[in-house]
């Protein structure tokens, strides 16, 4: 069982494809063990952050921060990414040929297993835990097996540790390969050095005119593997060993069928400074245990005796440090990279109106036209889901009174000379008033947009310094003036307009224009002074993709909050605002969400509403840098033929086992509502009267209906009326239990079954649903401490099922 732990040094957590990882098993120090948490205690709980801990080795300082002699200087610093895997090796059983899935190897002897590799040629070795095949000038090196072996319906795999350096060399390759009974007839998966490619071959006379070449990458080409299934050849390559991704498929050559075969991983060169091709774990079958980043790399001594014990947290982490979000209307803008974006939901003792879009814009400044009006910041309720404020325009006339001015400079009129989208809300009772408009230094380029007097929308442009701006009439309503609020969006890319969430103009002959760096809100140079309200104004700048059909959703955000649209969608879109775009949805009962539109809290208690209200449940992947969202129903009625495993209790660790029939998770009384809704009330009679009363205080979930609140109260309190006696905490040595890879299958939700139990247990076995683990990796130890609920809790009614359609016993209503 090796372990492995890899370091992203210098990646970025956020951006897993830029991580360059480095395995650093070697220097992990496995008596004291790694230890990794997941998930929760029991099914009431929120999950925790994911923990891992471990000791490593460090008597050269490699791990000592701000060490410049260490080889990932100056990469050895807090939040650095970390992934831990263990790699389960096959066992060859029965007689000859076994199929290759049987072969394996992790080479950590450091020395050559002629038994395995009896036909191993030029010289190779084991080092540092790796297969070393000399890439000498000349020479012909590889590791080879015995003719023993069948690929009919199985596979082989390998890691790549280190491929040689091409240096002077002409001809440099390095690969793996199944070889047939006839010389040069073989599946190539090969490297070729100098022109930095990949070969993905069925050779014949050691060439095939029809192979897939690829440009070497080191991150996505680290694991390979040769894999047959019912006639299909597949070759194949990983970034961890775990998720594989097929380079190329064929059908099945005839020779695969019939030959027994022989395994390579061979390398030559024809010139040059020898060097080596470096390989491990051939066979392994890899396990994610964790996925996230180091907290610190504290060093501590004994002696003379360095070691740094890292702790690490998973992806949560990071999302538990982002900052509370603003509006959705806010994070949608933000979303898509604006140019500039002004809220304009300052307070009202501000003076000016600040950018938010991260590029540094200058504020807008209040500038007077004339003399008279006023111009007051954080007076005026903003669009309805906003919860923000925003500015009164009022003038004394459209001359007389103020306007919003600011020249973005320089550094932005680069990013004008691409096409333009704007962005606003507004709201006014008068006509002949502009929103905004932008132009250049020189007034040689002019956009605008404002209320026509007749109520409706209309373009104004100018170019070549003309004195007169072209008007163009927007087709659409022309009841703009109602005092409403209204949403605009604007796409010069398009030539389309939306308003309130509506494309309402598709044949705008609006020319596009350049340099246009000076912006004007709520007037335009001293004239058409706005009289009313204008908010969350933004101007995107794009070349290759419109911004205008994802911008008009925004109109959804600002009225309703999204509401009505159903929980996955909701979870997506706020891991979107946390700039994650790795969310696995697991189950297909979603409710619709009411509104989160207003800011102020945290990205994770958004979720966590989301979560309480489906009775789901969040966590983050423990292979990548992602969340998955389980829907409730997806832990209805399991299936005993889809257990994940099942384990004799003579099998477990018993020191720790017990059964529990307390009133921890009781509730026979709950009282719930949700956002404008009714406050209801659901109890179980016979509860109360039996055990007293159990109230676990009143219950706020973002639900769009009464109906939908009193189900939920309803699917509390049905399950957890009387609880039945259950097993919640199950202890396996994992390692040793042929079913090893089953129980590390198992994750959050997961179900297994606890069979043989002692003749004191309610039952010979009980089944058992994962709500999280504490686990220790040591030297062929592995140990599992599952955190586990009652499966049945989560069973529901199935007309006319002879097990779930019991009166009295299964008769829970879904929802």
């Amino acid at each position: 069982m090796p372990l492995l732990v890899e370091m992203g040094w210098g990646g970025l957590v956020q951006a897993p494809s830029t991580i360059t990882w480095t395995d650093i098993s070697q220097y992990v120090h496995l008596p004291s063990g790694v230890s990794i948490t997941r998930g929760a205690a029991d099914e009431l709980s929120e999950t925790q952050p994911g923990t891992a801990t471990l000791v490593l080795d460090n008597s050269d300082g490699r791990f000592t921060p701000g060490n410049s002699a260490s080889p990932y200087y100056p990469y050895v610093r807090r939040n650095a990414p970390i992934r831990i895997a263990v790699a389960v090796m096959p066992t060859r059983f029965g007689a000859a040929p076994y199929p290759l899935a049987m072969l394996g190897d992790d080479f950590d002897d450091e020395r050559v297993n002629t038994t395995t590799w009896s036909q191993n040629f030029g010289g190779v070795t084991e080092a540092g835990g790796r297969a070393r095949v000399p890439c000498t000038a000349g020479v012909f090196a590889g590791f080879q097996t015995g003719r023993e072996w069948k690929l009919t319906g199985s596979q082989v795999s390998v890691r790549v540790a280190a491929l040689p350096a091409p240096g002077a060399a002409t001809s440099c390759t390095a690969g793996i390969f199944v070889n047939s009974a006839t010389g040069g007839t073989r599946i190539a998966i090969e490297h070729d050095r100098v022109a930095g490619t990949i070969r993905f071959a069925s050779d014949t006379g050691y060439w095939d005119a029809s192979a897939t070449f690829l440009s070497y990458d080191p991150m996505q080409h680290g694991w390979l593997r040769i894999r047959e299934a019912s006639g299909t050849l597949y070759l194949e390559t990983s970034s961890d060993g775990f998720t594989y991704t097929v380079r190329r498929s064929l059908p099945t050559p005839a020779w695969v069928g019939t030959d027994q075969v022989t395994f390579s991983m061979e390398s030559h060169r024809d010139v040059g400074t020898a060097d080596f091709f470096e390989v491990d774990l051939v066979g392994a079958t890899v396990r994610p245990r964790f996925w996230g980043v180091v907290n610190e790399f504290p060093v501590d001594w004994e002696g003379l005796v360095s070691k740094v014990r890292v702790t690490c947290t998973d992806l949560f982490k990071r999302l538990n440090r982002l900052p509370a979000l603003r509006s959705m209307v806010a994070e949608e803008i933000l979303s898509l990279a604006p140019l500039v974006y002004y809220p304009l939901s300052e307070e009202s003792s501000s003076t000016t109106a600040g950018d938010i879009g991260g590029n540094g814009a200058p504020s807008l400044a209040i500038t007077q036209a004339g003399t008279g009006g006023t111009l007051a910041l954080g007076t005026v309720t903003g669009p309805p889901e906003t919860g923000e404020q925003a500015p009164q325009f009022t003038p004394a006339s459209a001359t007389q009174g103020k306007w919003l001015l600011a020249d973005l400079g320089p550094q932005f009129e680069d990013r004008t000379y691409q096409y333009l989208c704007f962005e606003a809300w507004f709201q006014t009772t008068t006509t002949g008033r502009c929103i905004l408009g932008v132009h250049s230094t020189d007034l040689q380029y002019q956009h605008l947009l404002s209320i026509a007097a007749g109520g409706g929308l209309q373009i104004e442009w100018q170019d070549n310094g003309s004195s007169t701006l072209i008007v163009e009439a927007v087709s659409g309503p022309t009841t703009l003036a109602d005092g409403n609020w209204h949403h605009v969006v604007y796409d010069q890319r398009e030539g389309k307009i939306w308003l309130d969430g509506v494309l309402v103009d598709s044949a705008l002959a609006v020319p596009r224009y350049w340099g246009e760096r000076v912006l004007h809100v709520g007037g335009y140079r001293s004239t058409r002074l706005w009289s009313g309200s204008i908010a969350q104004v933004a101007v995107y700048s794009t070349l290759d993709v419109s911004v205008g059909p994802t911008a008009v959703t925004h109109y959804a955000a600002g009225m309703t909050g999204y509401a009505g649209e159903d929980a996955d969608v909701r979870i997506q879109r706020l891991a979107k605002y946390a700039g994650l775009s790795s969310v696995t949805i697991w189950g297909s009962t979603f409710d619709p969400i009411a509104s989160q539109g207003p800011g102020g809290s945290q990205v994770v208690a958004r979720m966590r509403e989301v979560e309480a209200t489906e009775s789901a449940r969040l966590f983050a992947e423990r292979d990548w840098y992602g969340l998955a969202f389980q829907s409730r129903d997806i832990r209805y009625n399991p299936d005993p033929a889809s257990e994940t495993f099942t384990i004799s209790y003579a099998d477990l660790e018993t020191r720790n086992v017990s059964l529990a029939d307390d009133d921890q998770k009781l509730i026979n009384s709950l009282e719930a509502s949700r956002p404008g809704g009714a406050t209801q009330k659901v109890t179980a009679p016979a509860s109360i009267l039996a055990f007293g009363i159990y109230d676990p205080g009143a219950l706020s979930i973002l639900k769009t209906s009464d109906n939908s609140v009193l189900d939920a109260a309803y699917w509390r309190v049905s399950r957890y009326a009387n609880p039945q006696p259950e097993l919640r905490e199950v202890p396996i040595e994992a390692y040793t239990m042929p079913n090893y890879l089953d129980i590390l299958d198992a994750d959050i939700s997961n179900y297994f079954s606890v069979t043989g139990l002692p003749a004191q247990a309610p039952a010979s076995s009980m089944r058992v649903t994962v709500e999280g683990y504490a686990e220790t990796i040591k030297e062929r130890s592995h140990v599992i401490q599952f955190h586990t609920s009652a499966t049945g809790t989560d069973t529901v009614w199935v007309l006319d099922d002879p097990t779930y359609s019991v009166l009295d016993s299964t008769t829970r209503l879904a929802y």
